[in-house]
Protein backbone atom coordinates (compact mmCIF):
# COMPACT_ATOMS: atom_id res chain seq x y z
CA UNK A 1 0.00 0.00 0.00
CA UNK A 2 1.18 3.18 -1.12
CA UNK A 3 1.99 5.78 2.09
CA UNK A 4 -0.76 8.46 2.82
CA UNK A 5 0.87 11.99 2.47
CA UNK A 6 0.28 14.93 3.52
CA UNK A 7 -0.30 17.69 0.90
CA UNK A 8 2.08 20.72 0.98
CA UNK A 9 -0.46 22.89 1.27
CA UNK A 10 -1.62 21.73 4.53
CA UNK A 11 2.33 22.18 5.60
CA UNK A 12 1.46 25.88 4.05
CA UNK A 13 -1.63 26.31 6.10
CA UNK A 14 0.05 25.50 9.69
CA UNK A 15 3.12 28.48 8.83
CA UNK A 16 0.04 30.35 7.71
CA UNK A 17 -1.83 30.03 11.32
CA UNK A 18 1.28 30.61 13.02
CA UNK A 19 1.62 33.99 11.34
CA UNK A 20 -1.95 34.71 12.36
CA UNK A 21 -0.95 33.73 16.19
CA UNK A 22 2.43 36.13 15.95
CA UNK A 23 0.35 38.64 14.26
CA UNK A 24 -1.55 38.70 17.79
CA UNK A 25 1.03 38.59 19.91
CA UNK A 26 2.75 41.72 17.73
CA UNK A 27 6.17 39.01 17.44
CA UNK A 28 8.35 39.38 14.39
CA UNK A 29 9.84 36.47 14.31
CA UNK A 30 9.40 32.86 15.71
CA UNK A 31 11.93 30.62 15.82
CA UNK A 32 11.56 26.89 16.31
CA UNK A 33 14.63 24.15 17.14
CA UNK A 34 14.72 20.26 16.43
CA UNK A 35 16.98 17.88 17.62
CA UNK A 36 16.90 13.94 16.21
CA UNK A 37 15.75 13.34 19.53
CA UNK A 38 12.65 15.88 19.59
CA UNK A 39 12.17 17.02 16.20
CA UNK A 40 8.28 18.05 16.59
CA UNK A 41 8.84 21.85 15.40
CA UNK A 42 10.28 20.83 11.95
CA UNK A 43 8.18 17.54 11.38
CA UNK A 44 4.76 19.84 12.16
CA UNK A 45 6.11 22.89 9.67
CA UNK A 46 8.06 21.05 7.34
CA UNK A 47 7.94 17.43 7.31
CA UNK A 48 11.63 17.10 8.07
CA UNK A 49 13.05 15.09 10.71
CA UNK A 50 17.22 16.07 11.33
CA UNK A 51 19.94 12.99 11.58
CA UNK A 52 22.43 13.78 13.12
CA UNK A 53 22.40 17.24 12.95
CA UNK A 54 20.12 19.70 14.19
CA UNK A 55 17.39 21.74 12.62
CA UNK A 56 15.32 24.78 12.63
CA UNK A 57 12.59 26.86 11.30
CA UNK A 58 12.55 30.77 11.09
CA UNK A 59 9.20 32.43 10.42
CA UNK A 60 8.51 36.06 9.81
CA UNK A 61 5.44 37.62 10.60
CA UNK A 62 4.94 38.39 7.04
CA UNK A 63 6.80 36.27 4.09
CA UNK A 64 8.35 33.00 3.58
CA UNK A 65 9.33 30.43 6.66
CA UNK A 66 13.01 29.11 6.50
CA UNK A 67 14.26 26.18 7.55
CA UNK A 68 17.55 26.16 8.71
CA UNK A 69 20.01 22.35 8.92
CA UNK A 70 23.48 22.07 9.97
CA UNK A 71 25.87 21.26 7.26
CA UNK A 72 25.97 20.14 3.53
CA UNK A 73 24.48 16.27 4.51
CA UNK A 74 21.72 17.65 6.13
CA UNK A 75 20.90 20.40 3.39
CA UNK A 76 20.95 17.86 0.85
CA UNK A 77 18.60 15.70 2.42
CA UNK A 78 15.78 18.85 3.27
CA UNK A 79 16.17 19.66 -0.48
CA UNK A 80 14.48 16.63 -0.94
CA UNK A 81 12.02 15.98 1.47
CA UNK A 82 11.47 19.01 3.40
CA UNK A 83 8.56 20.74 2.58
CA UNK A 84 9.58 24.03 3.34
CA UNK A 85 12.05 25.02 0.12
CA UNK A 86 13.90 27.96 1.24
CA UNK A 87 16.99 26.33 3.03
CA UNK A 88 19.76 28.03 4.80
CA UNK A 89 22.64 26.61 6.78
CA UNK A 90 23.48 27.63 10.11
CA UNK A 91 27.00 26.77 11.67
CA UNK A 92 25.95 26.27 14.95
CA UNK A 93 23.56 23.37 13.91
CA UNK A 94 26.03 21.40 13.13
CA UNK A 95 26.68 18.00 15.45
CA UNK A 96 29.26 16.19 14.40
CA UNK A 97 31.78 17.75 12.57
CA UNK A 98 32.94 21.73 12.59
CA UNK A 99 31.84 23.98 9.76
CA UNK A 100 34.87 24.85 8.46
CA UNK A 101 35.86 21.15 7.46
CA UNK A 102 32.65 21.53 4.70
CA UNK A 103 33.95 22.96 1.10
CA UNK A 104 32.38 25.14 -0.92
CA UNK A 105 29.74 25.57 1.68
CA UNK A 106 27.99 28.63 2.18
CA UNK A 107 27.52 29.08 6.36
CA UNK A 108 25.86 31.38 8.11
CA UNK A 109 24.82 32.78 11.66
CA UNK A 110 22.42 35.18 12.41
CA UNK A 111 23.82 38.31 11.18
CA UNK A 112 23.07 36.63 7.52
CA UNK A 113 20.01 34.37 8.57
CA UNK A 114 18.11 37.49 10.01
CA UNK A 115 18.33 39.41 6.90
CA UNK A 116 17.43 36.48 4.28
CA UNK A 117 14.28 36.15 6.11
CA UNK A 118 13.41 39.60 7.41
CA UNK A 119 14.47 41.65 4.66
CA UNK A 120 15.57 45.24 5.71
CA UNK A 121 12.84 44.83 8.68
CA UNK A 122 14.60 44.54 12.02
CA UNK A 123 12.88 42.46 14.68
CA UNK A 124 11.57 44.00 17.52
CA UNK A 125 9.74 40.85 19.21
CA UNK A 126 11.51 37.45 18.84
CA UNK A 127 9.41 34.07 20.02
CA UNK A 128 11.47 31.36 20.44
CA UNK A 129 10.12 27.19 20.69
CA UNK A 130 11.06 24.88 22.51
CA UNK A 131 11.94 26.97 25.52
CA UNK A 132 13.07 25.11 28.11
CA UNK A 133 15.60 23.08 25.53
CA UNK A 134 17.20 25.88 22.65
CA UNK A 135 20.51 25.00 22.82
CA UNK A 136 22.38 27.86 24.84
CA UNK A 137 25.26 28.38 22.00
CA UNK A 138 22.65 29.20 19.39
CA UNK A 139 20.51 31.26 21.79
CA UNK A 140 23.87 33.74 22.37
CA UNK A 141 23.96 34.60 18.23
CA UNK A 142 20.93 35.66 18.11
CA UNK A 143 20.66 37.51 20.44
CA UNK A 144 24.17 39.07 20.05
CA UNK A 145 22.75 39.96 16.80
CA UNK A 146 19.29 41.15 17.57
CA UNK A 147 20.56 42.68 20.99
CA UNK A 148 17.11 44.97 21.65
CA UNK A 149 14.81 42.83 20.55
CA UNK A 150 12.67 41.17 23.14
CA UNK A 151 12.76 37.60 23.47
CA UNK A 152 9.57 35.25 24.20
CA UNK A 153 8.71 32.26 24.33
CA UNK A 154 6.67 31.12 20.84
CA UNK A 155 5.60 27.43 22.46
CA UNK A 156 1.86 28.63 23.18
CA UNK A 157 1.45 30.09 20.08
CA UNK A 158 2.19 26.36 17.82
CA UNK A 159 0.29 24.96 20.62
CA UNK A 160 -2.47 27.30 19.61
CA UNK A 161 -1.88 25.65 15.85
CA UNK A 162 -1.43 22.17 16.52
CA UNK A 163 -4.59 21.50 18.85
CA UNK A 164 -6.81 21.52 16.26
CA UNK A 165 -5.79 18.71 13.49
CA UNK A 166 -6.34 19.17 9.51
CA UNK A 167 -8.40 16.22 8.26
CA UNK A 168 -5.10 15.51 6.13
CA UNK A 169 -3.99 14.63 9.60
CA UNK A 170 -6.63 12.93 11.44
CA UNK A 171 -6.19 10.47 8.39
CA UNK A 172 -2.70 9.89 8.94
CA UNK A 173 -3.22 9.95 12.95
CA UNK A 174 -5.70 7.21 12.12
CA UNK A 175 -3.29 4.98 10.30
CA UNK A 176 -0.65 5.66 13.20
CA UNK A 177 -2.92 4.04 15.79
CA UNK A 178 -3.92 1.28 13.51
CA UNK A 179 -0.44 0.19 12.90
CA UNK A 180 -0.02 0.33 16.54
CA UNK A 181 -3.27 -1.93 17.60
CA UNK A 182 -1.70 -4.71 14.83
CA UNK A 183 1.23 -4.50 16.85
CA UNK A 184 -0.22 -5.04 20.28
CA UNK A 185 -2.59 -7.67 18.86
CA UNK A 186 0.43 -9.53 17.76
CA UNK A 187 2.29 -9.27 21.41
CA UNK A 188 -0.81 -10.50 22.88
CA UNK A 189 -1.22 -13.46 20.47
CA UNK A 190 2.27 -14.17 21.59
CA UNK A 191 2.34 -13.61 25.30
CA UNK A 192 3.07 -17.07 27.10
CA UNK A 193 5.13 -18.29 30.73
CA UNK A 194 8.99 -17.93 29.39
CA UNK A 195 8.84 -15.66 27.02
CA UNK A 196 11.09 -12.47 27.68
CA UNK A 197 9.75 -8.67 27.64
CA UNK A 198 11.80 -7.33 25.03
CA UNK A 199 10.97 -11.17 22.30
CA UNK A 200 6.88 -9.26 23.03
CA UNK A 201 8.43 -6.16 22.50
CA UNK A 202 10.55 -6.92 19.16
CA UNK A 203 7.14 -9.24 18.27
CA UNK A 204 5.54 -5.63 17.93
CA UNK A 205 8.47 -3.54 16.37
CA UNK A 206 8.47 -5.86 13.58
CA UNK A 207 4.53 -5.75 13.07
CA UNK A 208 4.72 -2.03 13.03
CA UNK A 209 7.60 -2.14 10.40
CA UNK A 210 5.92 -4.69 8.21
CA UNK A 211 2.99 -2.73 8.47
CA UNK A 212 5.02 0.62 7.30
CA UNK A 213 5.58 2.18 10.42
CA UNK A 214 9.05 4.40 10.43
CA UNK A 215 9.50 3.45 13.50
CA UNK A 216 8.31 4.26 16.82
CA UNK A 217 6.68 7.52 18.55
CA UNK A 218 8.88 6.65 21.95
CA UNK A 219 11.08 3.99 22.99
CA UNK A 220 8.54 1.41 23.28
CA UNK A 221 8.56 -0.99 26.30
CA UNK A 222 6.95 -4.24 27.81
CA UNK A 223 7.43 -4.68 31.56
CA UNK A 224 6.07 -7.15 34.07
CA UNK A 225 6.12 -8.07 37.53
CA UNK A 226 7.26 -5.57 40.07
CA UNK A 227 8.92 -3.27 37.29
CA UNK A 228 5.06 -2.55 36.13
CA UNK A 229 5.22 0.06 39.15
CA UNK A 230 6.88 2.46 37.20
CA UNK A 231 5.25 4.97 34.95
CA UNK A 232 8.29 4.69 32.71
CA UNK A 233 10.40 1.67 31.80
CA UNK A 234 12.28 -0.37 29.19
CA UNK A 235 12.20 -3.93 27.64
CA UNK A 236 14.31 -6.37 29.88
CA UNK A 237 15.13 -9.97 28.79
CA UNK A 238 13.45 -11.04 32.37
CA UNK A 239 11.45 -13.83 31.33
CA UNK A 240 7.27 -13.19 31.92
CA UNK A 241 6.31 -15.80 34.82
CA UNK A 242 2.77 -17.59 36.21
CA UNK A 243 0.33 -15.14 37.42
CA UNK A 244 2.03 -12.13 36.80
CA UNK A 245 1.12 -8.39 35.93
CA UNK A 246 2.04 -7.63 32.43
CA UNK A 247 2.18 -4.29 30.67
CA UNK A 248 2.21 -3.17 26.63
CA UNK A 249 3.35 -0.03 25.82
CA UNK A 250 3.57 0.62 22.21
CA UNK A 251 3.26 3.59 19.90
CA UNK A 252 3.83 3.38 15.93
CA UNK A 253 4.95 6.88 14.35
CA UNK A 254 3.57 7.04 10.53
CA UNK A 255 4.37 9.86 8.24
CA UNK A 256 5.65 11.64 11.67
CA UNK A 257 2.52 11.44 13.73
CA UNK A 258 2.50 9.34 16.48
CA UNK A 259 0.02 6.17 17.62
CA UNK A 260 0.23 5.07 20.98
CA UNK A 261 -1.78 1.89 22.87
CA UNK A 262 -1.11 0.62 26.20
CA UNK A 263 -2.95 -3.15 28.16
CA UNK A 264 -2.71 -5.05 30.64
CA UNK A 265 -2.72 -8.58 30.88
CA UNK A 266 -2.59 -11.43 33.84
CA UNK A 267 -0.11 -14.74 33.10
CA UNK A 268 -2.58 -16.57 35.24
CA UNK A 269 -5.64 -15.17 37.13
CA UNK A 270 -4.21 -12.00 39.29
CA UNK A 271 -4.84 -11.40 43.19
CA UNK A 272 -8.34 -9.66 44.13
CA UNK A 273 -6.55 -6.17 44.80
CA UNK A 274 -4.70 -6.14 41.11
CA UNK A 275 -8.47 -7.42 39.93
CA UNK A 276 -9.83 -4.43 41.17
CA UNK A 277 -7.42 -1.76 40.14
CA UNK A 278 -7.89 -2.98 36.75
CA UNK A 279 -11.33 -2.43 36.93
CA UNK A 280 -11.01 0.92 38.57
CA UNK A 281 -8.92 1.92 35.80
CA UNK A 282 -10.70 0.37 33.10
CA UNK A 283 -13.98 2.39 34.09
CA UNK A 284 -11.67 5.33 34.40
CA UNK A 285 -11.03 5.03 30.86
CA UNK A 286 -15.04 4.63 29.91
CA UNK A 287 -15.61 7.27 32.14
CA UNK A 288 -13.16 9.71 29.78
CA UNK A 289 -14.32 8.04 26.83
CA UNK A 290 -17.81 8.83 27.72
CA UNK A 291 -17.46 12.79 29.27
CA UNK A 292 -15.05 13.78 26.13
CA UNK A 293 -17.21 15.70 23.79
CA UNK A 294 -17.16 19.08 21.98
CA UNK A 295 -18.05 21.72 24.14
CA UNK A 296 -17.27 20.05 27.41
CA UNK A 297 -14.76 21.96 29.93
CA UNK A 298 -11.31 19.64 30.38
CA UNK A 299 -11.57 20.30 33.96
CA UNK A 300 -15.04 18.46 34.29
CA UNK A 301 -13.64 15.34 32.66
CA UNK A 302 -10.87 15.53 35.75
CA UNK A 303 -13.02 16.12 38.55
CA UNK A 304 -15.10 12.64 37.54
CA UNK A 305 -11.56 11.14 37.10
CA UNK A 306 -10.56 12.06 40.15
CA UNK A 307 -13.49 11.48 42.47
CA UNK A 308 -13.88 7.76 40.84
CA UNK A 309 -10.15 6.73 41.91
CA UNK A 310 -11.12 8.40 45.34
CA UNK A 311 -13.86 6.82 46.05
CA UNK A 312 -11.69 3.62 46.90
CA UNK A 313 -9.21 5.46 48.65
CA UNK A 314 -6.70 5.62 44.98
CA UNK A 315 -6.60 9.08 44.04
CA UNK A 316 -2.92 9.02 45.03
CA UNK A 317 -2.39 6.14 42.94
CA UNK A 318 -1.83 8.52 39.88
CA UNK A 319 0.16 11.11 38.57
CA UNK A 320 -1.95 13.16 36.24
CA UNK A 321 -5.01 13.29 34.34
CA UNK A 322 -7.03 10.97 32.51
CA UNK A 323 -5.85 12.10 28.66
CA UNK A 324 -3.64 14.47 26.76
CA UNK A 325 -2.97 15.96 23.39
CA UNK A 326 -0.86 13.82 20.12
CA UNK A 327 0.20 14.26 17.07
CA UNK A 328 3.76 14.61 15.90
CA UNK A 329 4.97 14.19 19.61
CA UNK A 330 3.25 11.55 21.88
CA UNK A 331 2.49 14.27 24.48
CA UNK A 332 1.28 17.25 22.85
CA UNK A 333 0.24 19.62 25.39
CA UNK A 334 -3.97 19.94 26.31
CA UNK A 335 -3.59 17.80 29.72
CA UNK A 336 -6.99 17.75 30.95
CA UNK A 337 -5.90 17.97 34.38
CA UNK A 338 -7.40 20.39 37.80
CA UNK A 339 -5.24 23.54 36.82
CA UNK A 340 -5.79 23.46 32.82
CA UNK A 341 -9.08 24.15 31.66
CA UNK A 342 -9.76 24.64 28.04
CA UNK A 343 -13.37 24.23 25.85
CA UNK A 344 -12.98 20.49 24.05
CA UNK A 345 -13.35 21.17 20.46
CA UNK A 346 -13.59 19.29 17.58
CA UNK A 347 -10.63 17.82 15.48
CA UNK A 348 -8.60 17.96 18.68
CA UNK A 349 -6.73 14.30 19.21
CA UNK A 350 -6.18 13.10 22.33
CA UNK A 351 -4.90 9.93 24.09
CA UNK A 352 -6.90 8.69 27.22
CA UNK A 353 -4.25 7.88 29.48
CA UNK A 354 -5.11 6.13 32.68
CA UNK A 355 -1.76 4.99 35.04
CA UNK A 356 -2.39 3.17 38.54
CA UNK A 357 -0.17 2.04 40.54
CA UNK A 358 0.02 0.91 44.72
CA UNK A 359 3.93 1.05 44.55
CA UNK A 360 3.74 -3.25 43.98
CA UNK A 361 2.26 -3.31 40.37
CA UNK A 362 1.10 -0.56 37.86
CA UNK A 363 -1.14 -0.81 35.06
CA UNK A 364 -1.51 2.07 31.75
CA UNK A 365 -4.44 1.89 30.07
CA UNK A 366 -4.16 3.80 26.77
CA UNK A 367 -6.36 4.79 23.50
CA UNK A 368 -6.44 7.01 21.08
CA UNK A 369 -9.78 9.68 20.21
CA UNK A 370 -10.62 12.23 17.85
CA UNK A 371 -13.19 14.70 18.73
CA UNK A 372 -15.66 15.50 16.05
CA UNK A 373 -18.88 17.32 15.62
CA UNK A 374 -20.99 15.30 17.91
CA UNK A 375 -18.73 13.26 20.07
CA UNK A 376 -15.74 10.85 19.49
CA UNK A 377 -14.02 8.13 16.84
CA UNK A 378 -12.36 5.67 18.87
CA UNK A 379 -8.97 4.88 17.22
CA UNK A 380 -8.02 1.88 18.62
CA UNK A 381 -10.32 -0.16 20.85
CA UNK A 382 -9.53 -3.80 20.67
CA UNK A 383 -9.76 -5.52 24.44
CA UNK A 384 -10.49 -3.11 26.16
CA UNK A 385 -11.44 -4.95 29.12
CA UNK A 386 -9.53 -7.26 31.82
CA UNK A 387 -7.50 -9.19 30.27
CA UNK A 388 -6.53 -12.83 31.54
CA UNK A 389 -3.81 -15.52 29.40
Amino acid sequence: MADLRISDQDFQRRVNSLQEEMRKENVDLWVGYSSESEASITLYLAGFQPFFDFAGVMVPREGEAVLITGGPESYEMAREFSRIKKILIHGLFVETSAPEWVPDTEILDFSNLIPQVMGSIRPKKIAISQWNTFPYIIFQDLIKNVPNAEIVSGDKMLLQVRQIKSEEEITVIAEAYRITEESVKRALEVAQIGVSERFLENEGRKVMLDLGAEGTSYPIWVCSGKNTSRSLCKSTNKPIQANELVQITFGARYQGYCGNMCRVFSMGEPNPKVKKMMSVALQSMNDALDMIRPGVLSTDVFKKYYNHLAQYGWEKFTLYGPAHGTGVSEVEGLWLSENNPFVIQPNMVFNIDIWLTDGEVGMRYEDGIVVTKNGIRELNPHRREIIIL
